[in-house]
């Protein structure tokens, strides 16, 4: 069985082999169908202010024997702009 460790860094390195991008962060990482998936943040866009850089979220997904099953971009959002997830935890 994988420890969440080794499925972060796993999925880091999808994103620096595969995107040809650095990773700035593993922001989840949840045991789905038998496998795991991990969601990985990626700087897009360098962009002055830094709050204008681009950030996109990837969803890299991993089979029960941890190999690679699938990767892909879901969302792409300015660094200033706020998710409701974020919102909910301040309120907390």
């Amino acid at each position: 069985m994988a420890d969440f460790e080794s499925i972060g860094k796993n999925a880091m390195g999808v994103i620096r082999n595969s995107v040809k991008k650095e990773p700035l962060s593993v922001i989840s990482i949840n045991s789905k169908g038998g496998g795991w998936e991990a969601l990985v943040e990626v700087l897009e866009r360098a962009a002055v202010p830094d709050t204008q850089n681009l950030i996109g979220i990837y969803r890299v997904m991993f089979d029960k024997g941890n190999k690679l099953s699938g990767y892909r971009r879901i969302e792409v959002r300015r660094k200033a702009d706020t998710g409701a997830e974020e919102l909910i935890e301040e309120k907390s």
